[in-house]
């Protein structure tokens, strides 16, 4: 990953194209969670303070290539003005007569956010034009939002391949820098825990890291299908029967590096309220496993207790349910208490990375990454081509 970075730029008096990641949860206009709207911070008050005019871009929701009012970023330039301590303006347009004259008036030391990208529907088909039109505004341009670098946009990548210098974000090279080392030569013992609903999720990103690790801890319902392909009873937990074979062989080439539950706690039914309890290894018919049991949350925490390196990704359990989120937050205790005593622990994805942030961790653990679906696909060895497509330092 041998790619331009923002500080290699000089960026007195020019205007700097950003790709930001302000994907950010909203509650009609209030932004609920910021997380993704600080980590940018970094890059943008680098580009300010060396003289530069900031234009950010960013995709929020799914609003279908057209303008949908439930997507504007609208409230998020205004809740970005107010952390970033300086006037952001608006244009509630990507491209166009409007947001040419914005950007041409933009001085030194300002900031511009375009409208969602995803209201046009020349970005997810990363269209020629729509690159030309982003492109036309900037006279460099810079990659922050890892969160998206898994997809070939006209924001993420087309963009980029048209202009003179195209370089990683502050956020960018931290994602870059911190999981390069996992893939690179990690301090012993690596240890991985992997969680979530699906084994055809992770399939990836788990043959790749059993390269690598000395332990690798499944949960979430993911483990179902392990434990069935073992002969194991499930209940009526989720599990993809399709792929068993898949999770055999993944056994078998793994040996006693891959571990499993050897107890849950279970369910009754799907809900809130619903009876629960403890079970062993074999859950019982009428039954379904929503997390893993005090036996195995024990030795999951043994493991990471004794690490030198740790990545995790996905729950162990339904962590959103109270009953069924002692698993989730038990790793993300011994994480946070790991890294205290010099482990480097990366941490992604949705459910992993809310147990960190409720918990307070987010100042104990080396790297949380801003990216899920891009994170997987990094540490399965692929080529992210909002990456790829940046100069070559």
């Amino acid at each position: 990953m041998n790619k331009l970075r923002l500080q290699d730029l000089d960026v007195a008096g020019k205007k700097v194209l950003i790709r930001v990641d302000f994907n950010v949860p909203l509650d009609g206009t209030r932004v609920t969670d910021d997380t993704r709207i600080r980590a940018a911070l970094p890059t943008i008050n680098s580009v300010l303070d060396r003289g530069g005019a900031v234009i950010l871009c960013a995709h929020l929701g799914r609003p279908k290539g057209q303008p949908d009012p439930k997507y504007t970023l609208a409230p998020v330039a205004g809740h970005l003005a107010g952390v970033l301590g300086r006037a952001v303006q608006f244009v509630p347009s990507l491209t166009g007569p409007d947001a040419v004259a914005f950007a041409e008036d933009l001085a030194p030391g300002e900031v511009l956010l375009l409208e969602n990208t995803r209201f046009d529907p020349r970005e997810t088909s990363n269209d020629e034009s729509l690159a030309k039109e982003l492109a036309a505004l900037a006279d460099v341009y810079v990659n922050d939002a890892f969160g998206a670098a898994h997809r070939a946009h006209a924001s993420t990548h087309g963009v980029a391949s048209l202009m003179p210098q195209a370089a990683m974000g502050m956020l960018m090279e931290k994602e870059v820098d911190y999981l390069g080392k996992l893939l690179g030569t990690p301090d012993s013992p690596f240890v991985a825990v992997i969680g979530g609903a699906k084994v055809s999720d992770k399939i990836g990103v788990i043959e790749q890291l059993l390269t690598r690790v000395d332990s690798l801890m499944i949960g979430g319902a993911m483990s179902y299908t392990f434990l069935k392909a073992q002969g194991h009873s499930i209940g009526t937990s989720l599990v993809e029967d399709d792929k068993l074979d898949v999770a055999t062989d993944v056994m078998k080439r793994a040996g006693d590096r891959l571990l499993l539950p050897t107890d849950h706690m279970v369910a009754d039914r799907f809900a809130e309220d619903a009876e629960a309890k403890a079970s062993g290894i074999d859950i019982p018919e009428g039954w379904m496993g929503l997390d893993i049991g005090p036996k195995t949350i024990a030795r999951y925490q043994e493991h990471i207790g004794s690490a030198k390196t740790v990545i995790w990704n996905g729950p162990m359990g339904v962590f959103e349910m109270a009953a069924f989120s002692k698993g989730t937050n038990a790793v993300a205790d011994a994480l946070a208490d790991a890294t205290d005593a010099g482990c480097l622990s990366v941490v992604g994805g949705g459910d992993s990375v809310a147990a960190v942030t409720q918990a307070g961790y987010e100042d104990r653990i080396s790297h949380v990454s801003t990216g899920g679906g891009a994170m997987l696909e990094f540490l399965e060895g692929k080529v992210l081509p909002g990456v790829d497509v940046l100069t070559d330092a």
